[in-house]
């Protein structure tokens, strides 16, 4: 979505939202935020390929709107976050989206979901920076390494130089980060540990995309934290579009379920 297009949507959904840009490490990050700034902060992180108007749409619910703070960014390589230049590292995606949030430190609890690939990037923040988030919620998220296709045959020949500029820039940036995915998510294994704060899965048990299991795979990796898994057996890949409902429960649920518990960044 343009920046015309996201102020229209804000006008006709009568949402008193804004847009922004971070600059860190000669990466931008840009995110729209809407609601209550006095409340909770819920960050939303897309899949792949895709772009921050995967979640927009929650803006424009009211509960959330009076009870969070809810910001919805651009992956690195996606809208207007570099379009087209990706960031292969996991850990340095969750790096550079941490940034950001860290703004909003003080709207406490803090929730982060994260769609397809924005969930090893939900989880790698968790991990790597756990007074950040106090729950996290994984929709039809790719975590587990060895549930990943070894799609090398189509993928590796269209990173070539040769065939490269064919792909459309959404499509090369999803490209870059999804060849080395399966390694990034092996080198998370060990880190999965570190999670200590409450997590909800939501996955569809008619996704063509993830596998089902990755949601017993999170399961058996956090260790130190409950965990609901919700499987929808009708459900596809496409949650957010599909069934909203799902995650705006998930959300509640989480708030209320961490606002009585000492939080993270305590």
């Amino acid at each position: 979505m343009t920046t015309r297009e996201i102020n229209e949507y804000f006008a006709q959904n009568h949402i008193n939202g804004s847009i922004h840009s971070d600059t860190i490490n000669n990466r931008t990050i840009h995110y729209v935020k809407a609601g209550n700034e006095a409340k909770p902060l819920v960050f939303f992180v897309h899949g792949s390929p895709g772009s921050l108007n995967a979640f927009i749409h929650f803006l424009d619910d009211s509960v959330l709107y009076d009870k969070t703070l809810m910001i919805t960014a651009d992956r690195p390589g996606f809208g207007y976050s570099d379009f087209g230049h990706a960031e292969p590292s996991i850990e340095k995606q969750a790096a550079l989206l941490k940034s950001t949030i860290e703004q909003y430190e003080s709207n406490r609890p803090i929730i982060l979901v994260g769609h397809s690939l924005g969930g090893p990037v939900i989880a790698r923040m968790a991990m790597d920076f756990p007074e950040l988030a106090d729950g996290l919620i994984f929709v039809a998220a790719s975590v587990d390494p060895d549930l990943e296709p070894k799609e090398g045959w189509f993928r590796i020949p269209l990173a070539t130089p040769l065939f490269r500029w064919l792909l459309p820039r959404s499509f090369r940036a999803s490209n870059d980060e999804i060849i080395p995915l399966k390694s990034e998510l092996e080198s998370m294994k060990p880190l999965w540990a570190k999670i200590k704060c409450p997590v909800i899965v939501i996955q569809g048990g008619n996704d063509s995309f993830v596998p089902e299991e990755n949601a017993e795979f999170i399961r058996k990796m956090v260790t130190h934290s409950q965990v609901e898994i919700i499987i929808k057996n009708d459900m596809n890949h496409f949650v957010p579009w599909t069934n909203p409902e799902l995650i705006r429960q998930s959300i509640l649920t989480l708030l209320d379920q961490v606002s009585s518990q000492p939080l993270s960044g305590n």
